[in-house]
């Protein structure tokens, strides 16, 4: 895969990255139902293989399951991709999260990141989110500390509005924002990514396939059939009506623009996103082998002005 350059870092990354949430797995307040590690891993090296070379995580996905999985996945592979992560979010015996942005927390949050992801550097190390937003300054200028330290390369910001980012910017230089973005969700478009573009801020699409809708494998069926332990059943605005019918109704148009390109629709989805100029690139869950592997041709996929009209007519039907 051709590569891009990160915002104001030396990263160079593919238009795809491995997306780890999902493989945290479920019993937790924003899980996705029962995982298999040896899937998780074997999707990992899967990524790895087909030339991805970076891996976006968080300690909360899964409280700390998913950064332990990736070491043991990376245990177990010669490649060696660019490892980002998070902060801001931590837990309690009860499995409860809260929300800290004090500088002892984030610091204590990287050193137990870096302990389970089993580095001495984390590449990029992200505020997961602008909360408590008092405490926004001083948790960026303790991520502006650790990347003096050499404890992480980079530093960047996840969920923030361009108001959030121009604070952090006082303090430190923003490298990247990692924003939800897909077709089903573009409230990003007029205001932060424009910012972002301007500001030399890389951005990471994160849920650039509706969290799995849009990858053309959702019936109904199924839909009634998600375990409660997989968040998307109650908390995903997308997974409730009338949003779902009008995600199912975008997926089948999908599918047959996909049809032309010998792709599946979720290839057609991460094309778009793809092509906006201020996408840096996106992340690409997978849960088991096979998925990474159907997706990976969408970082080479453009879509002709005619798919780009019908898509945004199937898009202003819902």
């Amino acid at each position: 895969m051709q590569r891009r350059r990160l915002g104001n870092s030396d990263l160079d990354i593919t238009p795809l990255g491995f997306g780890a949430w999902a493989i945290g797995g479920g019993n937790w307040a924003f899980g996705w139902g029962e995982q298999d590690d040896a899937d998780s891993i074997a999707a990992i090296h899967e990524a790895l293989d087909v030339g991805v070379n970076w891996i976006d995580t968080a300690p909360v996905y899964g409280l700390g399951r998913s950064e332990e999985v990736i070491a043991r996945a990376l245990a177990t592979t010669s490649h060696r991709p660019l490892v980002f992560t998070k902060c801001g979010r931590v837990w309690d015996e009860h499995r409860e999260i809260g929300k800290r942005l004090t500088a002892a927390s984030i610091r204590a949050e990287c050193e137990a990141s870096l302990r389970r992801l089993k580095v001495d550097c984390i590449d990029l190390y992200q505020v997961h989110w602008p909360e408590p937003d008092e405490d926004l300054e001083e948790g960026w200028a303790e991520c502006a500390r650790l990347k003096a330290e050499g404890k992480v390369r980079w530093i960047g910001v996840s969920n923030f509005s361009v108001s959030q980012m121009q604070r952090a910017q006082r303090i430190a230089p923003v490298t990247s924002l990692q924003p939800p973005y897909s077709m089903l969700r573009r409230d990003v478009e007029p205001e932060i990514l424009p910012f972002c573009r301007s500001h030399g801020i890389g951005v990471l699409a994160y849920s650039p396939m509706a969290s799995g809708l849009l990858t053309g494998a959702w019936t109904r069926q199924r839909h009634a059939a998600l375990p409660d332990d997989d968040w998307r059943k109650a908390k995903n605005p997308l997974f409730q009506e009338p949003r779902f019918s009008h995600g199912l109704a975008v997926a089948e148009t999908l599918r047959e623009i996909a049809s032309g390109h010998g792709e599946p629709p979720g290839a057609v989805a991460l094309a778009w996103v793809l092509s906006n100029p201020a996408i840096t690139g996106a992340i690409v869950g997978a849960r088991r082998p096979g998925q990474f592997r159907e997706l990976a041709p969408a970082a080479g996929l453009r879509l002709s002005e005619a798919e780009q009209r019908r898509i945004e007519a199937v898009l202003a039907g819902g």
